[in-house]
């Protein structure tokens, strides 16, 4: 399939990754989800640049945390399992391996499900939203399940993160419109409040379009990933604005442009190399670029949002503060537009 081809300086690129790299690092970051996405994009930095010194970093803030002691796990902590396949990759140091193979073993066999083995959203050690699906889960776990089990070569593994994928799409995305709901409760049957949250979208496009680098068509649900995603893309390519970014409702004018989602959206559209979607990426890059501080600051990125109950909840939400999710959606999609340049 040919790629996608970016108009950008890629030496100045790199330069803005850099710059967004050393903003994280310096971010105080805990082993949390924030910290899970962050230093996934501090990893496809490394992939994109080579520079070894991002590696350099993360281990020696991950040593410190080993020694210090390792949090309980959640669905939303497992997203640090993407830095420890990076680490392991890298470094063939055991200890990194062990902590992602231990973090694949609660998902396996701990983490609290509902349905057809569907994995519910957690963000605590409570059980603080009862059988919801979120968007989410899809990059904390199901996409990192799926690392792991094709590195693994475990088809039982695949078959479980594949499974996630199918009914995350099932429940979340609106078939008429192609566009992905934040949520949906199996107790009450519905997608609670109903709102196309723009990073939602993001966590199922990006997710899915990284996932079919990982399986081939010789895999059924392959099919459906790549259905789901070219609907999904085909409908959020429309909604895109002036300044290539999306809103964080994606269909209401009134809702602010919204970064991290607009990241992951771009990223998505290029690893899904559908080159109709070229100018639609490359307007994504200029506007996530205006949208980053000479000091390495994503601007403009909501902060942590639950299912909202009403559509001036998610409009209020503060998008003030640099935020982990901000710094590694954009990484990735900066990486990404590298390798098209």
């Amino acid at each position: 399939m040919l790629k996608l081809k970016i108009q950008y300086d890629k030496e100045k690129l790199f330069e803005i990754i850099d710059k967004v790299v050393n903003r994280t690092m310096s971010m105080d970051l805990t082993w949390e989800w924030p910290c899970g996405v962050g230093f996934y994009g501090i990893c496809r930095a490394y992939e994109a640049t080579g520079k070894k010194e991002y590696i350099d970093m993360l281990a020696k803030w991950v040593d410190e945390y080993i020694e210090l002691g390792i949090p309980p796990f959640t669905v939303n902590t497992c997203a640090m399992g993407h830095t420890m396949i990076t680490l392991y990759e890298v470094t063939g140091d055991e200890k990194y391996w062990k902590i992602a193979l231990d973090k694949l073993d609660y998902l396996r066999t701990k983490a609290l499900r509902f349905g057809d083995g569907v994995l519910q959203h957690t963000v605590s050690v409570n059980n603080d939203f009862p059988e919801q699906a979120w968007a989410d889960t899809l990059f904390m776990a199901a996409y990192f399940m799926l690392r792991m089990g094709k590195k693994l070569g475990d088809e039982d593994i695949i078959a479980d993160a594949l499974n996630q994928f199918y009914w995350h799409i099932q429940y979340l995305q609106n078939k008429s419109t192609g566009l992905f709901y934040h949520g949906y409760n199996n107790l009450t049957k519905d997608n609670m409040s109903g709102f196309y949250w723009a990073r939602a979208n993001a966590w199922a496009a990006y997710t899915m379009a990284q996932s079919k680098h990982i399986i081939n068509y010789l895999y059924p649900l392959f099919m459906e990933i790549d259905s789901s995603l070219r609907d999904q893309l085909s409908a959020i390519k429309l909604l895109q604005t002036e300044n290539g970014l999306w809103r964080t409702i994606l269909d209401d004018p009134d809702s602010y442009e919204e970064v991290s989602a607009s990241a992951g959206i771009g990223a998505a559209m290029i690893l899904n190399e559908n080159i109709l979607h070229t100018k639609y990426a490359q307007k994504a890059l200029e506007g996530v670029i205006a949208n980053i501080a000479d000091d390495g600051r994503v601007l403009n990125v909501s902060a942590g949002t639950a299912v909202m109950k009403t559509r001036e909840d998610y409009r209020s939400v503060p998008k003030t503060w640099t935020q982990g999710w901000g710094q590694g959606l954009a990484l990735a999609f900066l990486s990404a537009a590298s390798y098209c340049i």
